[in-house]
């Protein structure tokens, strides 16, 4: 079996597999997934580290009722390549995501990322790389870590990448009860197929290396610094029983972000959006209408 998840050969019954393709751009080849009417807003969603398309399984379908949506693989996950290790830091995945979207010739309305995912958008923003009306963070990673852990995680994250026998000793233990104990950790809880998404990506030493790859190339303070620069309309997702990031994280972030609103989830862990995508969708949609992407006429509100 070869390092990184291969289409053909692991591709066959990926979830929501007939919207996808693949588009060359920074020097990448990335898998994406469109759904949704061409004509309709565009919203794009970016999974955290870790995860892939899959993560939107559920939750795409529902919101291409709405939108135009457009869902990817970021570099070095799923079935998107790899960046070079000197582009991996927070600020290089942005660009890298950029040039995808000017490839595609692609203006996000909203823009939905999940952890991580969030951050890269943010920076994005930050950096004059897109304007969307509305920012969705859902347990957005946008503040470094407290205490002494916003030093060790990246190091101890660092070392591991740097260490090449780390991605394959970890996809060797990847089974099903190891990958449900790493979900539960997140104060989330899947479905057997859910699980099963991860536990097949995980079981790939390339895919373990992307995600180690973000982590340790990641400086999340020089972001909290830029954060009250953010000028656009910002929701923040949580879920209540997140053990990933602390739900207080988001209100702390709220205060340094202009005009920045929290929705909070009750019961519902770090990966909400898969938990309960009804509730999730709902959520940005009612946001979409506030910012006015979606007008009173859209066919959710004659529904």
């Amino acid at each position: 079996m070869s390092d990184r998840p291969n289409w053909e050969r692991d591709g066959g019954d990926w979830p929501n597999r007939s919207a996808s393709r693949f588009v060359e751009a920074a020097g990448l080849r990335w898998h994406i997934q469109e759904m949704g009417p061409e004509q309709a807003p565009t919203l794009l969603l970016v999974h955290g580290t870790g995860a892939a398309t899959h993560s939107w399984r559920a939750l795409a379908p529902l919101l291409a009722k709405d939108f135009h949506v457009l869902a990817l693989d970021l570099p070095g996950h799923g079935f998107t390549d790899p960046l070079p290790s000197g582009r991996l830091s927070l600020p290089g995945m942005a660009a890298a995501l950029g040039s995808l979207l000017d490839a595609l010739g692609v203006a996000p309305a909203i823009m939905v990322g999940h952890s991580a995912g969030a951050a890269i958008l943010a920076r994005m923003c930050l950096d004059g790389r897109s304007a969307p009306r509305l920012l969705v963070a859902l347990n957005g990673a946008l503040a470094p870590f407290p205490g002494l852990a916003s030093v060790l995680f990246p190091s101890l994250a660092r070392m591991l990448f740097l260490n090449p026998v780390t991605p394959r000793i970890f996809a060797w233990s990847a089974d099903q009860p190891a990958v449900e104990r790493l979900i539960r950790g997140t104060g989330s809880r899947l479905d057997a197929q859910g699980l099963d998404l991860y536990r097949r990506l995980f079981r790939f030493p390339g895919h373990v290396a992307g995600a180690l790859g973000m982590m340790a190339n990641w400086n999340l303070a020089a972001l909290d610094r830029d954060l009250p620069r953010l000028a656009v309309p910002t929701l923040l997702i949580v879920g209540g029983t997140d053990k990933a990031i602390a739900p207080e994280t988001a209100f702390s972030v709220q205060k340094r972000i202009p005009g920045a609103k929290v929705e909070l989830l009750r019961n519902l862990g770090h990966l909400a959006h898969e938990e309960a995508p009804d509730m999730v969708a709902g959520v940005i949609v009612n946001a979409a209408r506030g910012a006015g992407v979606l007008s009173v006429h859209d066919p959710a509100d004659l529904q």
